[in-house]
């Protein structure tokens, strides 16, 4: 059958060949239009990205105490987040880098502008300590010892020879930084200039400080280690009751001397390298030795010999003058023991500091050791300094009513040289007074210094007191001492200290006629 032209068929073709082409041109459109919104979308995520990128790193900067807190604020979407913390920026500075009290700059606001001036190869450094500072808010209040501190910072702010820097460091502490070396003059005047008498709540009050100097020309170094120094030569001043004390590299040397007896104290305790001497006293009526003080020494592996007066207060200080104490309590126990096996009968009188009185257990930690070993607590005489008696009185009456029922006898070491009152001798639980080496100064050619020694020899025993005199050096002292009534002496004239192997060899021969 022949082919044969239809209009309407051809029609329709028509119209679905134009339908595909618009159809393709629509899609094309949009694939072009999502093309484009795709890339714009990449931008801003790219934007965004690097902002975020900058406000970590800025942010990281801050937490390093950088100034720097720069960000491209171009873009709309962060720039509220931008501008918060930016002003949260500048609150914590403020809140973190200030003293509330005073409003001067901080600690951590001080290193700060030194880190930004870094290197600092002029000017001085200065510290400033308001002496005794804690007895102001014992006596008036803290209420009162905070508005005499805003009073001092304003003094510190408008004295003449202006720092460019003012920080408060701590309580009492105050550092100044001169761009300009100050000579001692300067520096006197300085001291004296804020030393003037203050009128707090129309109450005059005076007040003293002391000042610690490094010298930036000749110690500078970074930043921490400048204040280190600075601390150490304000330790000088405290330490040798100076005024005004400059840091020298010396005191470096003396720093790491204590860090090697502190660091090396257990491992001396471990090692045998502490050990005790025992120094015989002579009992006047009897003539022989019936009592010894045990005295703690230490050879150390590096350093020598140390002096008890050298250790001794650093354990203190960082608290391991408990360690030390067990350690001593033990060895005099054990050894009264084992004198005790070999027919060795004598008292051994052991020192405890103010930090052991402090110890609640210290009655029962003495009784333990007693029992442990087997020795009469008679055996055992206890020594307390006098300054050590009155840090608390009423504490320290109650520990050593505790040690007097475990029956120990309880000495007042160095009596005459601390700060108690004759009104509180008559309470104090003791056995006995020991007077000071000091009072034989000019005892053989002063009048005077014999009166003293007898008038507290006679005012002890009329309360009761047992009285020994140490430092006895020659026969005209001791034979003096027994006319006043002295019933023991301890000093190099009758026997210097000994180690136990020494002791018990010489002890037959412990003997002194009058």
């Amino acid at each position: 059958m022949a082919w044969r032209y239809n209009p309407l068929a051809y029609n329709d073709e028509v119209a679905l060949i134009n339908e595909t082409f618009q159809m393709n041109n629509l899609l094309t459109l949009i694939a072009f239009i999502a093309v484009i919104l795709i890339g714009i979308i990449g931008v801003i995520h790219w934007r965004q990205q690097r902002a975020l990128r900058q406000l970590t790193q800025a942010l990281a900067l801050q937490i390093l105490n950088q100034d720097t807190f720069t960000l491209d604020t171009s873009s709309s979407s962060l720039k509220p987040l931008i501008i918060a913390l930016k002003n949260f920026h500048q609150s914590s500075l403020f809140s973190t880098e200030r003293d509330k009290l005073t409003g001067l700059t901080n600690r951590v606001g001080f290193k700060r502008k030194m880190l930004a001036k870094m290197p600092v190869s002029q000017g001085m450094l200065v510290l400033v300590d308001i002496k005794q500072f804690r007895f102001v808010n014992d006596l008036f209040g803290f209420l009162f010892g905070d508005k005499l501190l805003k009073a001092f910072a304003k003094r510190i702010e408008n004295i003449d020879n202006k720092p460019q820097f003012i920080a408060r460091m701590n309580g009492n502490e105050f550092l100044l930084f001169f761009p300009k070396a100050l000579t001692l003059p300067q520096l006197t005047q300085l001291k004296q200039d804020l030393q003037l008498p203050f009128e707090i709540e129309q109450q005059p009050i005076s007040i003293k400080m002391q000042l610690g100097v490094l010298s930036l020309s000749e110690h500078h170094a970074d930043v921490s280690l400048m204040l280190r120094r600075l601390d150490l030569a304000l330790k000088k001043a405290k330490t040798l009751k100076q005024p005004i004390a400059f840091y020298d590299q010396d005191d470096d040397k003396a720093q790491y001397r204590e860090l090697l007896i502190i660091n090396g104290l257990p491992k001396g305790l471990k090692q045998n390298q502490l050990y005790m001497v025992f120094q015989p006293k002579l009992d006047i009526q009897s003539g022989q030795c019936q009592q010894v003080e045990a005295l703690i020494r230490w050879q150390h592996e590096g350093l020598g010999l140390i002096s008890p007066n050298e250790f001794i207060p650093l354990a203190e200080q960082t608290g391991m003058i408990d360690m030390l104490s067990t350690w001593v309590l033990d060895a005099v126990i054990a050894q009264q023991a084992k004198w005790r096996e070999k027919g060795i009968y004598v008292k051994v009188a052991l020192n405890l500091s103010s930090t052991d009185l402090d110890n609640p257990n210290l009655a029962n930690d003495v009784a333990t050791k007693l029992a442990q070993y087997l020795v009469p607590a008679e055996c055992i005489m206890i020594e307390i300094t006098e300054s050590a008696l009155m840090v608390s009185l009423e504490q320290t009456i109650a520990t050593l009513n505790k040690l007097r029922e475990t029956g120990v006898k309880i000495a007042i070491d160095d009596f005459g040289t601390g700060h108690s009152s004759l009104a509180y001798l008559r309470f104090l639980p003791v056995d006995e007074v020991k007077i000071d080496k000091a009072f034989l100064e000019d005892f053989e050619t002063s009048t005077a210094a014999k009166q003293i020694v007898k008038t507290s020899i006679e005012l002890a025993k009329s309360l009761g007191f047992e009285v020994t005199v140490e430092g006895v050096e020659s026969k005209s002292v001791l034979e003096t001492l027994h006319e006043f009534g002295v019933d023991t002496i301890q000093g190099d004239y009758f026997a210097k200290p000994a180690t136990a192997d020494e002791f018990e060899h010489i002890y037959p021969q412990l003997t002194h006629s009058l």
